[in-house]
């Protein structure tokens, strides 16, 4: 791509390398490795990309194209030959389909498919159609000559809200009928544009997919709970609760739990990378985490829902609190997870952690 690419396509050098070093801290690295991140994504040889879309509203595509921290949609489409992208591409009907099978053909086992929404099964699959072919043959044929597959949202991953029961059309995500290649899944509804485009970064920079989840997901983005690095964390553990929209607990900012927040079971870095480049995310805003990044959590629980949690665990670090604010005290089923002193001076620091009352409790860590 090069560095005169990069300024033709209206992004400066400066915001470009802040993408990298942004990147480089998402997946983890070391900070001296955004100088080899940025090298990759400028180096010629562009990754062919094909992206399919089946039962989905379009959002992922849209979250990724207004990032603006630089301007990734522009970045994106400097660092890959996106071939084939129904939303974007100018060309339509058999032209579009025409595209489709060239790139196809001209670049078989070597590129990137990335999938946007979920694929219905039932009926001999009639209910998705692109071109005269239903979802899946166009996604088995797309598959089998890819180097890799990207699910990009919570539909290509899990089938998403088309599969919420009954789920009448047998929507499905890319794992239940793909099992012969390499598959990420970027779950979210939509997911954070950031985590696709680091996970593009680390393709580009290592040559290979980064190391995954039980569940198919970067553990560089997916690997902790929101819960673990949530600024409204000291408030759960000291045992205050908002208990109504707008009343004085909410706009106090304390935990969200009671109200339906599902980030003590859900396994995303919203709460450290957030949205739209202004440091936003919805528990920010006071809104609970309704778990999008979970098979069985969006479209599967009711939203105001309150989890049942288990076995309590301090976050790495603590967002600030206001002093002098106390909570209700320690119920009287509270447990203190007290000891282990000399490992927890090693780093950790001191905590006591109170149970929530009646069943409410803490969480374990992912694999």
């Amino acid at each position: 791509m090069g560095k005169e690419a990069v300024l033709r396509g209206g992004v400066s050098r400066r915001d470009f390398m802040k993408t990298c070093v942004a990147a480089t801290a998402i997946m983890g690295l070391p900070y001296s490795m955004h100088a080899k991140v940025a090298e990759a994504a400028q180096k010629g040889g562009r990754p062919a990309v094909i992206w399919l879309h089946f039962q989905e509203c379009t959002g992922c595509s849209e979250s990724l194209l207004r990032s603006s921290h630089p301007d990734v949609s522009e970045l994106i489409l400097d660092m890959i030959s996106l071939d084939y992208h129904e939303t974007l591409m100018v060309g339509s009907g058999h032209q579009a389909e025409q595209s489709l099978h060239d790139s196809m053909k001209a670049n078989h086992g070597t590129y990137i498919l990335v999938v946007e929404g979920g694929i219905p099964t039932k009926d001999n699959g009639i209910y998705c159609k692109v071109g005269g072919k239903t979802a899946v043959d166009s996604l088995t044929t797309a598959a089998e000559g890819a180097a890799a597959i990207i699910t990009i949202g919570t539909c290509a991953s899990y089938g998403g809200i088309q599969s919420a029961p009954p789920n009448p059309t047998g929507a499905v995500g890319v794992r239940d009928l793909i099992k012969n290649k390499p598959i990420v899944n970027i779950p979210g509804c939509p997911p954070n544009p950031y985590n696709f485009l680091s996970t593009v970064l680390y393709y580009l920079t290592f040559n290979k997919l980064p190391e995954l989840d039980a569940l198919g997901r970067p553990k560089f983005a997916y690997g902790r709970k929101i819960h673990e690095h949530c600024e409204r964390r000291p408030h759960f553990d000291a045992g205050r609760f908002a208990t109504a929209y707008g009343d004085k607990t909410h706009a106090e900012g304390y935990c969200l739990y009671k109200l339906g927040c599902k980030g003590p079971a859900t396994f995303a870095n919203c709460s450290v990378t957030r949205f739209n480049d202004v440091g936003v995310w919805p528990v920010s805003v006071g809104h609970p985490c309704i778990g999008c990044t979970e098979p069985d959590i969006l479209f599967k629980k009711p939203i105001a829902e309150k989890l049942q949690i288990h076995l309590p665990t301090p976050p790495d670090t603590y967002a600030p609190a206001e002093l002098g604010q106390k909570g209700p005290g320690v119920s009287p089923a509270a447990t203190g997870l007290v000891g282990l002193a000399g490992g927890v001076a090693l780093g950790a620091g001191a905590m006591l952690a109170k149970k929530l009352p009646s069943g409410e409790e803490g969480h374990e860590k992912h694999d």
